[in-house]
């Protein structure tokens, strides 16, 4: 009965360190709450209510540009994802981030190693309990192979991986935000540059009209029928419209700069040619899925620095508490003479190592308060990043329901401002009004004109704004609205 209770016996210390390997420090995660939460939008009408913004943002967003149907845009998206150098840096501290966790990993294994040492060595005379046949100089061969293992007893090891693993998983969504960013950047861009096209257009006609009225006044003024005053108006106006062009050109032209450098090429040898047609606003659903806030890579890597600074407090407190390693060490040493791997010459180690500050000045104690205080400043980040992300969406939502209705009050008052002009011009040509009201109602409906199409390149760049605050798109799917669990 002796033998199976020595065998008990013996086993218990493994079965201790065994279950002792399985434990952590880490506090219990939790993922930090942002407060109560509003049945719907106040800017669209949300049938579902809201879910917890948890991350989804592996979730493919897709070339969402392509709502706007602008094959121009569809190439300068794509010569952005390819060539743009913030992706290039982005993508290269990702990378590094994931060679660190890799760096992390290793640590859970068993390290190896293997030591050739050859040497020519001399003692020193007075040296403290030197023999009196020592020799001076000798020789030493040695060839070990040694291994070393850290038994994770507190999860110290473990807690650190898991805080890397999350790191290395917030680069990854610093990543896809910036690629985020820089698309949606250029996409204002791009849609500035089409307003200014338009505009262009717009002046360019009016241009023409000037040039028309101009001609006419002096048509008159030689018959005797209007005075000099008539063609100085006429002149101003198209001088002054002369002016709107270049200024246009000018923007259109810091425009095609800004362009190029997001898309990776000099501006020097970069040119967008002009599309006179307007852009069409993309039809926004009326429910807006608040899961699509799951899809922001920003929230998303707030969440998981989050989920790090709660693994450090792990980390910072197994220093509390004593780490034990085993090591194992064989090899051959003699002073070069005869044959090295002779069994004469052979030692060997093998025992375990444990080791525990007693006193330390509170260094242990403030860098657990450290990663107490780290987690409060993560989480209030990640509460932040969330109550902005509600708020982009309300501010777009906001800007597009109020903009559709300001781009009809302005469709409605160009339409009202070209009638006018043509009434006035009619009448110029009747001889019943003077050209100064020819002058006014053609500078209104040329205002007017202008104005509403700032106003819908205003409705396009509050679109574009709306998709980056949902994390790129307003179409969910079942795929869109999974988590991925730790």
């Amino acid at each position: 009965m002796s033998r199976p209770v020595d065998r008990v016996r013996r086993l218990l210390p493994l079965a201790l360190l065994l279950g002792l390997s399985g434990c952590s420090l880490a506090p219990t995660y939790h993922q930090p709450s942002v407060g109560a939460l509003p049945d719907a939008y106040a800017g669209a009408a949300h049938p579902d209510g809201w879910t917890t913004a948890d991350p989804a943002d592996t979730a493919s967003r897709g070339d969402w540009w392509k709502v706007y149907a602008d094959p121009a845009l569809d190439r300068l998206e794509n010569q952005l994802n390819a060539n743009n150098p913030n992706i290039a840096v982005a993508l290269a501290r990702y990378e590094a981030s994931r060679a660190f966790e890799q760096q992390l990993h290793a640590s859970q294994l068993p390290q190896a190693g293997v030591l050739a040492s050859p040497t020519n060595d001399r003692q020193s005379n007075n040296r403290p309990l030197r023999g009196a046949n020592q020799p001076n100089e000798y020789d030493t061969q040695t060839l070990e192979f040694a291994a070393g293992y850290e038994l994770d007893l507190w999860g110290r090891i473990r807690n650190a991986v898991a805080a890397g693993t999350a790191e290395s998983d917030a680069s990854a969504a610093d990543l896809a935000s910036a690629r985020l960013s820089l698309q949606a950047q250029l996409a204002d861009l791009y849609i500035r540059l089409r307003g200014y096209d338009v505009q262009a257009r717009i002046v360019q006609d009016s241009l023409d009209a000037y040039g028309q009225g101009r001609d006419m006044t002096r048509q008159r003024m030689e018959g005797g029928v209007s005075s000099g005053l008539d063609v100085a108006r006429a002149d101003a106006q198209f001088a002054d419209a002369q002016a709107q062009a270049s200024e246009l050109r000018a923007q259109r032209a810091l425009t095609v700069h800004a362009i190029a450098a997001l898309v990776g090429v000099p501006a020097s040898g970069f040119s967008v040619p002009p599309s006179p047609s307007a852009m069409t606003v993309p039809a926004i659903p009326l429910g807006v899925p608040s899961t699509l806030l799951q899809r922001r890579p920003d929230i998303a890597g707030a969440e998981r620095r989050t989920f790090a600074a709660n693994a450090n407090i792990g980390v910072a407190r197994a220093a509390f508490f004593p780490t034990l390693s085993l090591s194992a060490a064989i090899g051959w040493q003699d002073v070069g003479q005869g044959n090295l791997l002779a069994a004469g010459n052979r030692f060997w180690a093998l025992g375990p190592l444990a080791s525990l500050s007693l006193f330390d000045g509170g260094l242990r104690r403030a860098r657990v308060a450290q990663a107490r205080a780290e987690l409060d400043a993560a989480s209030g980040q990640y509460r932040a990043v969330v109550l902005s992300a509600f708020q982009q969406v309300e501010d777009n939502l906001s800007l597009l329901q109020e903009l559709g209705r300001e781009a009809m009050q302005e469709d409605a008052a160009a339409a009202a401002a070209n009638e006018s002009q043509t009434l006035a011009t009619n009448r110029y040509k009747e001889g019943v009004v003077s050209y100064l009201d020819v002058v006014s109602a053609q500078t209104t409906a040329l205002q007017a004109e202008r104005t509403a199409e700032l106003v819908r390149t205003r409705r396009l760049q509050a679109s574009v704004d709306l998709i980056r605050a949902l994390g790129g798109g307003w179409e969910a799917s079942a795929k869109d609205t999974q988590i991925t669990k730790r």
